[in-house]
């Protein structure tokens, strides 16, 4: 999903959902990897591959080792996507969808005003491109379903074994 859709809160509260029940889960955040894992990189097609090469790897070792993974991060390239999907086995992609006239009355730092006047670039979803997922296993529509309902939609998605 883009900015501000609730890609971190939907994480944190499934990671909770899913620590209650029993399992070792990790969140990878988005902004906490490129803070952490991917400083330097840019906000370039080749830079966001790469950022995302880094989370699956990532994530490829915390599963291999039995860790439910949480990935929450703006991965705005169908063939990144599908990348990570090869390399990780095991992967359930949720879309989390958002109106824009939503994200920007959510935007408590003002991107989506700046970037729909064109005084950002590069930002995913305006100026940039975000392909949207054409087969997720979940789309949850944060603009109209709660937290705890969107949590459920994926726990039912992705079954008892993953809960």
């Amino acid at each position: 999903g883009l900015s501000g859709a609730g890609k971190s809160t939907l994480a944190h509260a499934l990671a909770e959902r899913l620590r209650s029940a029993g399992a070792k889960v990790e969140i990878l955040d988005g902004d906490v990897v490129r803070e952490n894992l991917s400083q330097g990189l840019g906000f370039s097609r080749e830079d966001r591959d790469t950022n995302i090469r880094r989370i699956a790897f990532v994530t490829k070792l915390l599963v291999r080792n039995g860790v439910v993974v949480i990935v929450a991060a703006i991965s705005p390239y169908r063939a990144a996507r599908d990348s990570a999907r090869a390399e990780i086995g095991g992967f359930v992609e949720v879309h989390v969808d958002c109106p824009v006239p939503e994200l920007t009355r959510r935007d408590t730092k003002g991107l989506y005003v700046r970037a729909l006047a064109g005084e950002l670039h590069g930002f995913t979803g305006i100026s940039d491109p975000y392909e949207e997922p054409l087969a997720p296993e979940v789309v949850v529509h944060t603009d109209r379903e709660s937290v705890d309902e969107s949590v459920e939609k994926i726990l039912a998605a992705t079954g008892p074994a993953r809960a």
